[in-house]
Formats: structure tokens, sequence, C-alpha cells
């Protein structure tokens, strides 16, 4: 899959990647923080929920991520969630819960 049209989330929402970039760091998920600078904004959730801001950074699953999947909770500055898929150490999906408006 190719990344033409996707923006960065850096580019998109700043204080988000951020954000995002200095959770992960006091996480001690270095590796996890490394990648948010060329993360992209691949599919925005569709379940069209009023508290949910949530995205794909990589391909939709097919059902359920499986093997190598795990959620990382991050404790964010501001209200709300943010909770990340990670399969195999790579950032799949930012759930963004209960924040408020990234744009």
């Amino acid at each position: 899959m190719t990344h033409e049209g996707s923006a960065l989330i850096k580019d998109r929402w700043p204080r988000l990647a951020a954000e995002l970039t200095g959770a992960l760091r006091e996480a001690d998920e270095d590796d996890l923080a490394g990648q948010v600078a060329e993360l992209r904004i691949l599919q925005q959730c569709d379940c069209r929920d009023a508290f949910c801001q949530s995205f794909y950074t990589q391909p939709p699953p097919d059902g359920a991520y499986g093997p190598g999947h795990r959620n990382v909770g991050l404790s964010p500055d501001r209200p709300g969630m943010l909770v990340l898929d990670v399969v195999d150490n790579l950032i799949m999906y930012v759930e963004v819960i209960d924040r408020p408006p990234l744009s």
C-alpha cells in the first residue's frame, strides 16, 4: 500500500505528535516514540461516535491483529485516553477517545 494522500501525524496534528512522542518516552517505549515522526494517517475510524478520533497508521487488519499484538496505554497531559495498538513493535492504530478536537 502506498502512502500517497495520507498525511503525516506531525503535519496534521503537531500537538498530538509531540504528546505521543513524550508520553512514549516517559513509558520507556523509545522504539515506538521514534516511529511517531513518520506515522501517517491512513484511515480514520468510521464508528461515527462523537467521542472517537481514532485512526489507523497501517492498513486495518482482516479481523483481529493476532500474535504479536499489544496495547500501549498512555497517560496524556490532556483529558481522555490515548491507546496504541502495536503489532511486532509497529504502531498500527491510535485510539483517541474523549479528547478535545484534534483539528
